[in-house]
């Protein structure tokens, strides 16, 4: 009884009491021209929102990583879209550069224009790169995971911690992330 009680504990301890609700939004795609709403990808095992700018040191750091990480997950049915919550507020964040760099560094990623930062300032968005992983319920889309992307901005190689990847595999075996948030590093995000 002791062993079912202490499993039971434990269970309790790794499953989040809550999922943050994400309602529905529409932006723009830069790169295509078109709107982009969550409620058309109803079927995608998750939406990987990566909240990033063109002139962030950091975010020039995980282009890479994350264009790799999109490569690889993309085949699991998970949705990848660059999110940037300076469009248009100086120079290098017009809509043009934003799909510029989209199709030189992402392999052409959705890059959403959050110019009043609606999308950013409803999930708390504070750095970029910051990543904020959704997944399909009935009640709409829940955040599974919200944070970095890893914890070595400037070294690939010497990440001993892929967060983002060990939270993608987590929700391709049907589990949830674990842990399910961690601490971004990278440039604030400026109020426009």
């Amino acid at each position: 009884m002791k062993k079912i009680l202490t499993a039971c504990g434990l269970f309790l301890l790794t499953v989040p009491a809550f999922s943050q609700l994400v309602g529905d939004f529409s932006l723009t795609d830069v790169v295509s021209g078109t709107t982009y709403s969550p409620s058309q990808d109803q079927s995608a095992a998750g939406i990987v929102l990566v909240f990033t700018t063109n002139t962030c040191p950091y975010s020039k750091l995980y282009e890479s990583r994350i264009a790799e990480l999109a490569g690889r997950f993309q085949s699991q049915n998970f949705k990848f879209l660059l999110v940037n919550p300076h469009a248009d507020s100086g120079e290098g964040e017009s809509a043009s550069e934003m799909a510029s760099t989209s199709r030189s560094s992402y392999r052409a990623l959705p890059y959403l224009h959050d110019q009043g930062q609606s999308l950013t300032g409803s999930l708390g968005i504070t750095k970029v790169p910051q990543v904020v992983v959704v997944t399909p319920t009935q009640a709409g889309f829940s955040i599974a995971y919200q944070g970095g992307i890893d914890n070595n901005p400037q070294l690939p190689q010497s990440a001993t911690q892929s967060y983002l990847e060990d939270a993608l595999t987590s929700l391709v075996n049907n589990q949830m992330p674990v842990p399910a948030s961690t601490r971004a590093v990278g440039c604030n995000v400026k109020a426009n």
